[in-house]
């Protein structure tokens, strides 16, 4: 075997060295119980754990292959037990990657109340099973399981716990044949010689079996029917009740000298403790006597708050009444510069029209002004034409005034008559 590597137990599952020995017996014997059928098979241990129940099936059987979910049980079961015909593989009980009818005999013992999928689980192992093969698998008895517990509560690994009843119907569901047996850890007594004898006779004083009373029940399921149901007694090497009694009874005397030492102590540390609570009573008495006149305080400042809030309240009422005359107002000014505004705009309608009518007047005035000059241009040179003909003519006249002919008509009586000047 390699080297022992070493696991923390955490109440998942059992790994030797490290539970109590009972509780490793009672695991130990339903592999026990199993090996008897295990001779020159197949066989699957499903849920296998830490391995050392696989490594007990391989001691008879002819290959035994281990699975878990687990990935460290896995490793840790590949570490501690490597025997030829044993191997250990990581697979989902849900889901097994193995052929039909690849095993002989398939063993599950304390997996089906971990799992959320039990009844996928029940049928993969009908799946995996020889059609002469056989089933065996365990679980605790609810009934049972849950008082043994008191107070610690329910084991949080556990999903589904089963009675006697449920059990065998679940079973006899898929199975067609099931013979259940209930396991018991119970005080017996031993007889054995010194040098070893070739026989081993049990004897089992037993009214009747009484399933809701049982600490665990074991079922073999197979496709055919079974033969025999012998009861199966198993006494490990660690069975000695009254040396393990004694043991007990000195890990308990132990264990009341360390409860007693721990209570000494414990008196001690109360008396401190009740020193410490005079103390802080003391100091708490004073604080709430302090915590009094803060109180006090308090309530005076509480009635000044009330007084200043209803003050406050009231110049709020008399700010609101006040914008609200001011809203008014200003709603009023905003109306009269509305007004205001029209009117401006109206005046400036009115006398933008006006000026244009005016602009237009002045500009008809302006052309007929233009057309007077332009006339009286005409005019005044028309005047000074005349004028210049006026001249011409005086000039001419006086020319012929001056003629001594005109001179000499006149004394005559002859010629025009010319005006005299």
């Amino acid at each position: 075997m390699s080297e022992f590597r070493r696991a923390e137990f955490t109440g998942e599952r059992v790994i030797p060295g490290q539970v109590d020995i009972d509780l490793l017996n009672e695991h130990l014997a339903r592999y026990a119980f199993a090996a008897r059928l295990a001779r020159g098979k197949r066989v699957l241990d499903a849920g296998c754990g830490a391995g050392y129940g696989a490594a007990e099936l391989a001691r008879t059987a002819a290959w035994v292959l281990g699975v878990d979910s687990a990935g460290e049980a896995v490793e840790y079961a590949r570490a501690n037990y490597s025997q030829p015909n044993l191997q250990f593989e990581q697979a989902i009980c849900a889901a097994l990657p193995h052929a039909t009818g690849s095993f002989d005999l398939v063993v599950a013992f304390e997996v089906i109340e971990h799992l959320t999928d039990w009844r996928e689980f029940l049928l993969e192992s009908r799946r995996v099973l020889a059609a002469d093969g056989q089933f065996i698998v365990s679980t605790p008895n609810r009934l049972y399981y849950t008082e043994s517990r008191g107070t610690e509560g329910a084991n949080p690994f556990h999903v589904h716990e089963f009675d006697f009843e449920e059990f065998r119907a679940e079973l006899s569901a898929i199975f067609p044949h099931v013979v259940l047996f209930l396991e018991n850890h119970i005080e017996g007594v031993t007889f054995q010689p010194h040098e070893a004898g070739n026989t081993v006779e049990v004897r089992v004083d037993a009214s009747g079996a009484a399933p809701d009373e049982s600490h665990f029940f074991v079922a073999v399921c197979a496709h055919r029917p079974q033969l025999g149901n012998p009861t199966f007694v198993y006494v490990p090497r660690a069975a000695n009740v009254l040396r393990e009694r004694e043991r007990h009874i000195a890990l308990l005397e132990k264990e009341v000298a360390t409860k007693n030492a721990w209570l000494e102590q414990a008196i001690r540390e109360h008396q401190d403790l009740l020193a410490k609570f005079r103390d802080q009573k003391e100091a708490l008495e004073r604080s709430n006597r302090w915590n009094q006149s803060l109180n006090a305080e308090l309530e005076e400042r509480q009635a000044r708050i009330v007084d200043l809030q209803e003050e406050m309240a009231r110049e709020q009422e008399a700010a609101r009444q006040m914008a609200e005359g001011y809203a008014a107002q200003v709603s009023a000014l905003e109306e009269d510069v509305r007004a205001r505004t029209q009117w401006a705009h109206d005046v400036e309608a009115a006398l933008t029209a006006e000026v244009n009518k005016q602009t237009a007047a002045l500009v008809s005035a302006v052309d007929a002004l233009h057309r007077t000059e332009k006339e009286l241009e005409e005019r005044t040179a028309w005047a000074l034409s005349l004028d210049k003909q006026a001249n011409e003519q005086a000039q001419q006249l006086a020319l012929v005034r001056g003629s001594r002919w005109v001179k000499l008509g006149r004394r005559v009586g002859l010629g025009p008559a010319l005006p005299l000047g």
